[in-house]
């Protein structure tokens, strides 16, 4: 029997600093040894995942509405990451999400994952990604002051993949 899942706690969010052997069917090994970000970054302000392609407006000339036809494919990326200390000031291995994103320019790969599984469940073989994306993170910018601290991270797609599978092995 088939059933209906609610959303929240279930996109499993993470970033890779090295380029997967296959960025379009990442391994789970590859996945998993990569930044879990689902807990450090806030639900409010996340956009990842495909936006309108491109439109092309080429019609005949017998043609009475709009007949555009759908050119190249477009993404967004965007979140707000959570910054993360100890008594010593920042937390080297909580902060990780923060420090892999702090740079201008810098390359990385995401992926995403949103079904019946918890966001903290592992990667495993199969696992459907939504949406994955290599891309290139501009400024960090202030959020605001309210709340705990925390950044917006704009980025660049560079390129995408929609609705693939996590690979089994290494």
């Amino acid at each position: 029997m088939s059933f209906r899942v609610l959303a929240d706690g279930r996109i499993k969010f993470s970033i890779l600093t090295t380029k997967p052997a296959n960025p379009a069917a990442p391994t789970i090994t590859e996945l998993n040894a990569g930044i879990d970000m689902s807990c450090k970054v806030t639900q409010d302000g996340f956009s990842f995942g495909p936006t309108d392609s491109d439109k092309v407006q080429e019609k005949a000339l017998c043609t009475v509405n709009n007949a555009n036809s759908l050119g190249p494919s477009n993404a967004e990326v965007a979140f707000n990451v959570w910054r993360f200390f100890d008594e010593a000031g920042f937390d080297a291995t909580d902060d990780a999400g923060f420090d892999a994103v702090k740079d201008k320019g810098t390359t990385l790969w995401a992926y995403a994952r949103q079904t019946e599984k918890l966001a903290t469940a592992a990667w495993a073989a199969a696992d459907e990604i939504y949406f994955g994306a290599e891309f290139v993170t501009d400024t960090p910018q202030r959020v605001d002051t309210g709340g705990f601290i925390k950044y917006r991270i704009p980025g660049e797609v560079q390129n995408s993949w929609s609705f693939v599978a996590a690979a089994a092995g290494a």
